[in-house]
């Protein structure tokens, strides 16, 4: 069942959403070679508790042990941090959910770490421009199936694979809400959106293949042929003035891609409405 929210429990959602930005800005500059997933992860546990009414929503989650997902390379998503260090060149989605006073945002970030190969870079180039081509497609009057077609017009031709088996998903109380959200998709089929609706959107891409395997940890999503990953995630909210970020701001204001959409990604104030 899908729940249409409020002002506001959009902006309580907002709320939420603050602690995950201001957290990426401050994680950047952790984010370098040398550094153990595991201390990532216990910085952000840190900072989000640093906030009165915030906990790590993933903690626990589903019995995951960390207070976030941080995955390297061919790790897709729900790397579990650990020992592991990060490398020169390596590429790092940290994915974070935060719960503050009752209610859920969730974003996804990928890191470089230090200098990155030609590929690596484009491949988060053109993995965020999805992000921000999906994000404006969550409209009113258009479908889930849209949010999907919007990745594939951005990928198509472009050599990377879109991982069809993880989904994006409504949020509010919970992390995980209906509806999901496929990266691919029909224009125009799917579950109607609507304004009050709040969807956290993900788009994940391959340099190789879109299939993808659970490591033995039971956790780990890896690439099936081991090519490295991206994953941009945003909390967003749809509004009868077009879909409103909620978890922007920070870093997500900087090279921003030039797509001639780009006013549809606007950081929400407290005073968004559905």
């Amino acid at each position: 069942m899908i729940h249409l929210k409020s002002r506001p429990e959009i902006e309580a959602i907002a709320r939420s959403g603050e602690v995950v930005s201001a957290l990426f800005q401050e994680i950047e500059a952790r984010v370098e070679p040398g550094v153990a997933t595991a201390a990532l992860d216990s910085f952000v546990g840190e900072f989000v508790r640093s906030y009165e009414g915030a906990v790590p929503a993933f903690k626990g989650l589903y019995g995951f042990p960390g207070n976030a997902c941080i995955s390297i390379n061919e790790e897709v998503v729900h790397g579990i941090p650990s020992r592991r260090t990060l490398r020169e060149g390596d590429i790092v989605s940290v994915d974070v959910g935060v719960r503050r006073d009752g209610w859920c945002a969730d974003s996804a970030y990928t890191f470089p770490v230090g200098e990155i190969g030609r590929e690596a870079s484009r491949l988060l180039a053109v993995t965020r421009k999805a992000l921000h081509a999906s994000v404006a497609a969550a409209r009113s009057k258009n479908r889930v199936g849209d949010i999907g077609a919007a990745v594939v017009r951005t990928v198509r031709g472009t050599g990377f694979g879109i991982v069809r088996d993880l989904v994006g998903h409504g949020i509010g109380r919970e992390i995980h809400e209906e509806p999901q959200v496929a990266n691919v998709g029909r224009p125009g089929f799917g579950a109607p959106l609507a304004a009050g609706m709040v969807l956290a959107i993900e788009p994940m891409l391959s340099a190789g293949s879109e299939k993808i395997r659970t490591r033995a940890d039971k956790w780990t999503v890896v690439t099936f042929d081991g090519a490295i990953s991206a994953h941009f995630e945003h909390t967003v909210a749809l509004t009868h003035q077009g879909p409103v970020v909620l978890t922007g701001g920070g870093i997500w204001d900087a090279a921003e891609p030039a797509a001639n959409d780009s006013a549809a990604e606007r950081v929400a104030s407290p005073t968004a409405s559905p």
